[in-house]
């Protein structure tokens, strides 16, 4: 899964806003930096956050492959890698993988970008206009000023489409794509469950396809009073795979939009 707000630091309050939130309970999907970065920011709209982490990752069925890529990475033997996702950090973070200066850091959208920074990577690009793997893909051969025969790192999860290595491989780079880890749900507190299904909590923030498909396992169906905030237009197709109504979209694929969208339709609500 899989933004545009600054990759450092929490996430601005537009001056004069006040506390647009005061009185909304919101459930944030993630924790870790990424988790702790948004409800820091809710609290700051006046909104009671409750983090509760819904998926989780597991290792890939192929360590030998990834310790061997990620050796590989540390000696320099990457022009590029490429990360379209947090939990891909939470990986690198895991192994302590190194990433040489020399290795440039091509990330699919500000989460990934963020949690990259917040683990003590770079980051070199992020696609300006559809932050996703097709997005970077379209992007590609202008950030890199029309290199050929580049050797990338494409780091995935087990689930996901080859888009970006099989695009890569298809205008003459040379990609090894590896599967970095598998997608694994989460249980959440019995209590969080109870308070959604009884409509005590006022929004639920949906961050990629893994989280819409755990939301809606979980704690679906969403009563009709709790809005269901998606991060993206892809986030919302997958949602609709899973059964999982969303009610806004964020404008940008990111954390800051994400809840500009639940500001706007709380004062919409008011």
């Amino acid at each position: 899964m899989t933004e545009d707000e600054p990759i450092t630091g929490q996430i601005p309050l537009p001056s004069g806003e006040g506390k647009p939130l005061a009185g909304w309970r919101v459930l944030v999907p993630r924790g870790g930096p990424w988790g702790d970065s948004v409800a820091a920011s809710l609290r700051a709209r006046g909104a009671s956050p409750v983090v509760a982490p819904m998926i989780n990752f597991a290792p890939t069925d192929d360590q030998p492959a990834l310790e061997a890529a990620l050796q590989k990475l540390a000696s320099g033997g990457f022009d590029w890698v490429t990360v379209t996702s947090a939990t891909t950090v939470d990986v690198l973070s895991s192994y302590g993988a190194a990433i040489p200066e020399s290795t440039k850091v091509a990330a699919v959208g500000e989460t990934t970008a963020a949690a990259l920074v917040a683990a003590g990577y770079h980051v070199d690009i992020v696609p300006s206009e559809e932050n996703s793997a097709r997005g970077l893909l379209e992007e590609w051969e202008a950030a890199t000023d029309g290199q050929k025969g580049l050797r990338v790192l494409a780091l995935r999860s087990a689930i996901a489409k080859q888009v970006l290595s099989i695009g890569l491989a298809r205008i003459g780079h040379h990609v090894e794509a590896v599967v970095a880890y598998r997608t694994v749900g989460v249980p959440v507190a019995p209590k969080v469950a109870d308070d959604v299904r009884a409509g005590n909590v006022d929004a639920v923030l949906v961050t990629s396809g893994s989280v819409a498909e755990q939301v809606q396992q979980q704690l679906g169906p969403i009563p009709e009073t709790t809005l269901v905030a998606a991060i993206g237009p892809q986030t919302q197709r997958d949602a609709a795979k899973f059964g999982l109504r969303v009610d806004v979209v964020a404008r940008e694929r990111s954390a800051e939009s994400l809840i500009d969208a639940v500001v706007s339709a709380a004062l919409a609500r008011a």
